[in-house]
């Protein structure tokens, strides 16, 4: 990790309502670490800028060469790469990849920059003498849930990684790697902490910055990775119960970023603007040159599932055929209601049916394995036994969650099934459920070796 300034120009940054960026003149507006917490409208920028970060390229983002999202799904058996020009996309989706492969090291460098980000606007907020309570709590609160998301995907991806809350360069260089199951631990505390300081109410009615439910949903994933399944459930039934939250009962309104079901999205960032997932996945008249459904996460689909019909697109060219993520419809210069959702409540009914049937409570799970199911024109389970409600829950969350933020990958991984892909993916091996450290961060820092076995 590099040592990096929290500096940055006003007139650079996305400002929370995706107004205008403001003119001015540089350098004069170049702001140090101390400076940008004297004033609650510069802080709040600075936090601004972070969000901005992570849509554009980030574990978080929706989609692209550089994204989790599009990775983890090709990487998975949701997505086939068509692009040989991108370096290590398709090695990633051959199940191939080395500690060389330079997306893996921008995923590994972006994210640690990121971290290093939140950190000093936590360190700021706490040491700011000019901001009140309320928004030092605010600030602390959002930047340690950012943090914890970032290190929760980083520990998904690559196991033992380091951690540091801190800003001095000589020993954030040096870090040894934190065991997973240590990490998951310390991020338990970070997470509990941003519930303490973070409140329900949004402090924007868009939705595009985090309140305290999102950190709960982010803390009740770390639970089921640690199969804690009583606190998953506490946690998420509280989510459901909150006012601030209703089922979408509309297939077609879910990526319509005025709905009571979202709890955190990110906006593009001008007015007009396509989603980067509605931009990143389009193509037509042509054959594709980036990424598709696979076939076998089309078949998954019986032909009376309106998902089927609504998110995906069937394009033919020269004879041949593919279908591409539809969720989001909208390109640039059209764009009026479609922003990326990072989380929407149907993600808390998936938690509650795994935490409620991993503590076999089939009966109880059922509803809300159910609600999509139903939603989507398909008749509801009744009786399951436990393996079979698992076998379901993956194939209900594959059909809901395609193309977002990996949740195939990770839910293979922490349901014991990454093995499944033997049968689609012909290089999958078992010590590939976690990625290579990058090569250049082993020579900078002898301390993360070894390397991950298999590699």
């Amino acid at each position: 990790m590099k040592k990096i300034s929290l500096i940055f120009y006003i007139g650079a940054l996305l400002l929370a309502s995706c107004e205008n960026l403001v003119e001015v003149n540089d350098p004069t507006n170049q702001l140090g670490t101390a400076q940008v917490f004297e004033d609650v409208q510069t802080a709040n920028a600075a936090l601004a800028g972070l969000y901005a970060d992570l849509r554009d390229q980030s574990v978080i983002s929706g989609a692209g060469y550089y994204a989790t999202s599009t990775l983890a799904d090709s990487y998975a058996d949701d997505l086939d790469c068509y692009n040989n020009d991108q370096n290590g996309a398709m090695d990633i989706y051959r199940n191939q990849q080395q500690e060389t492969n330079t997306m893996i090291a921008s995923i590994w460098n972006t994210a640690y920059k990121q971290v290093y980000y939140a950190n000093s606007i936590i360190h700021g907020a706490e040491n700011s003498t000019a901001l009140s309570a309320a928004d030092k709590n605010r600030l602390k609160g959002e930047a340690l849930l950012v943090r914890s998301l970032l290190y929760f995907y980083l520990q998904q991806l690559f196991g033992d990684i380091p951690y540091t809350a801190s800003l001095d360069y000589e020993y954030n260089r040096s870090l040894s790697k934190t065991g997973s199951a240590m990490l998951l631990e310390q991020l338990e505390l970070d997470l509990k902490e941003a519930v303490s300081l973070l409140e329900d109410n949004y402090r924007d009615a868009e939705r595009i910055y985090p309140n305290r439910k999102v950190a709960e949903l982010v803390l009740s994933r770390v639970y089921l990775t640690e199969h804690k399944y009583l606190q998953a459930e506490q946690l998420a039934k509280g989510i459901m119960q909150s006012p601030l939250y209703q089922f979408q009962p509309d297939l077609n309104e879910v990526f319509h970023n005025t709905g009571s079901h979202i709890l955190w999205q990110l906006s593009p960032q001008n007015s007009g603007d396509a989603t980067i997932e509605a931009s990143f996945y389009y193509f037509s008249d042509a054959a594709p040159n980036a990424y598709t459904l696979t076939p076998a996460l089309v078949s998954s689909f019986a032909d009376d599932d309106l998902r089927k019909q609504a998110w995906m697109a069937k394009v033919s060219f020269n004879g041949s055929s593919w279908y591409r993520p539809y969720k989001y419809k909208n390109l640039s210069g059209t764009n009026t209601n479609e922003y990326s959702v990072v989380f929407r409540l149907e993600e808390v009914n998936f938690i509650l049916a795994e935490a409620l049937s991993k503590q076999n409570r089939l009966n109880d799970a059922l509803p809300y394995l159910n609600a999509t199911r139903e939603r989507a024109g398909l008749s509801a389970l009744t009786s399951l036994s436990a393996e079979g409600f698992t076998n379901e829950l993956l194939a209900e969350k594959r059909r809901e969650f395609f193309s977002e933020f990996g949740h195939r990958f990770f839910d293979l991984k922490r349901l014991g099934r990454l093995d499944e892909l033997k049968t689609l993916k012909t290089n999958w091996a078992g010590f590939k459920s976690l990625w290579p450290l990058p090569q250049n961060e082993l020579l900078l820092n002898t301390n993360l070796s070894p390397q991950t076995p298999g590699y």
